[in-house]
């Protein structure tokens, strides 16, 4: 057992599941993220219609040990099921399409789970990491701000493959491997209206537009806003190719879109935003489970290395923790 803590970069939903694991083994963690609160792309934006889902819009469970794992958050009041009316839309136009996927949401929106997660972490936000490097025993990092932190006896990186790559040069093989994965861009816009627009279509899986999802946020269990808000998730082709569009032009393109897809009048929205991914999914499949260097004291998770989903980045952290388990075990 180590007495001196060890550092998580990242408080998504993989680095909060290897802090989880680590604290209930009975480590010492302290958790570093560059937002000013947990989540990741599980984090909900607050605006005037109240919270929304911009990053992340459901997730599912496969995997025996990720399924106990949501019962337990589902008794504590953090997440519920949602069973949106779904459609599919394509060059055929919108067809009614439901399907015998249980989803699940935060509650009361995505962003609270993580929140709970990170409740009683030791945790510094707003602190951007930009080296990690070792000290005469034990890991350091360094801030943004020219702050150092630690010390650290491991650190696990929990940030998307490209921010993982540039705190890795401790650890060159690592990180050669980590830079060769490839994540999109995922460009979102919310809207909100005064009165619910004409539609039973909650979700919708779009192909052959520049959109390939859009949700009606204010249809999933905990919801409050009196506006009835949507989200809108370009397409990583459509998001890669306007990548450095201002904002403005964003919405305007997209709901436009919206509005091409919907087959229904959309008047104009009495709030309009756009938040850009730069690393929303990765963009192959891989099947790491959690990436190490034990010898050094690096490990990297995230949903980057299993399947992409929510699911994979719990998996992963947890993951993480085991490697870095068994090596203090040995």
């Amino acid at each position: 057992m180590t007495t001196v803590p060890i550092a998580i970069i990242g408080t998504g939903i993989a680095g909060l599941s290897a802090a989880q694991a680590l604290t209930q083994a009975g480590h010492t963690v302290h958790l570093f993220d560059k937002s000013k609160g947990p989540g990741g792309r599980m984090s909900s934006k607050r605006s005037d219609a109240g919270s929304l889902d911009l990053g992340a819009q459901y997730f599912t469970a496969r995997d025996r040990r990720f399924v106990a794992q949501l019962r337990q958050w589902q008794v504590q009041g953090h997440v519920a099921e949602w069973a949106p009316s779904l459609y599919t839309a394509g060059s055929n136009g919108m067809a009614f399409s439901p399907d015998e996927q249980t989803r699940w949401v935060g509650t009361p929106r995505m962003g609270a789970l993580c929140r709970a997660l990170a409740a009683d972490a030791q945790a510094t936000y707003s602190c951007r990491i930009v080296e990690v490097f070792r000290g005469r025993d034990y890991w350091q990092l360094l801030d943004a701000d020219n702050n150092s932190h630690g010390p650290f006896s491991h650190v696990i990186c929990a940030v998307p493959a490209p921010q993982a790559t540039a705190l890795l040069s401790a650890a060159p093989k690592l990180a050669a491997l980590v830079a060769g994965v490839k994540m999109d861009p995922t460009w979102a816009v919310a809207l909100a209206f005064d009165t619910p627009l004409d539609t039973r279509m909650q979700g919708c899986f779009v192909q052959g537009s520049p959109l390939d999802w859009l949700a009606c946020d204010r249809s999933k269990p905990g919801r409050s806003s009196t506006l009835d808000t949507w989200v809108l998730h370009a397409s990583a082709q459509w998001s890669r190719q306007h990548i450095d569009l201002p904002k403005e032009s964003v919405i305007e393109l997209l709901c436009g879109a919206f509005a091409e897809l919907i087959n229904c009048p959309v008047p104009e929205p009495q709030l309009s935003l756009a938040h850009r991914w730069l690393y929303a999914r990765p963009a192959g499949a891989h099947e790491w489970g959690a990436l190490a260097d034990s010898d050094l004291g690096l490990y990297v998770c995230g949903d980057w290395c299993l399947s992409g989903r929510v699911e994979g980045a719990w998996l992963s952290g947890q993951e993480a923790a085991r490697k870095l388990i068994e090596h203090l075990e040995a």
